[in-house]
């Protein structure tokens, strides 16, 4: 089964670059793409035109920017780890902040890595490649399909 990445970036250039290092990197994934938090919540709730989960698939990896409109990454991230549904759910900070309080914090909230955007397309390639090997070859992700999601899924 091809895994979903959800990528939850507002800035443009990024998401090009994101997209083209997946490419060269030949990261097999579904990578849906929200551009505020509050989008990235309805999409995990599968709310609105997120609900029909063969389009919108529940995500193994989600890609979260910290500065967003309407609901920032911290945020989202605090709900996610709300929702008992995704307790296993790997979430990765892709964000432009070295600040220590926001490392801090998305760690104390439930960060399972924290990453700061590159400057360069080499650089975002490096980060691609680390981000397949370790989640998508080497660790092993839990199942995309639980029970508390049984309403929102098409099987």
């Amino acid at each position: 089964m091809e895994k979903t990445i959800l990528l939850v970036e507002d800035e443009e250039n990024d998401v090009f670059f994101l997209k083209r290092a997946l490419k060269k990197a030949d990261v097999h994934a579904n990578l849906q793409v929200v551009r505020d938090g509050q989008c990235a919540i309805d999409y995990l709730e599968g709310r609105d035109e997120h609900s029909d989960r063969t389009r919108f698939p529940i995500p193994s990896l989600v890609l979260l920017d910290l500065k967003l409109p309407h609901v920032m990454g911290l945020e989202v991230l605090q709900w996610i780890r709300h929702q008992p549904e995704f307790g296993g759910l790997i979430v990765l900070i892709l964000t432009s902040s070295r600040l220590e309080q926001d490392i801090d914090q998305a760690y104390r909230i439930g960060a399972n890595g924290y990453l700061v955007k590159p400057s360069t397309p080499e650089e975002m390639l490096e980060i691609v490649q680390s981000i397949k090997q370790f989640w998508f070859e080497h660790n092993q992700l839990p199942s995309v399909s639980r029970p508390a999601m049984a309403t929102h899924a098409s099987v």
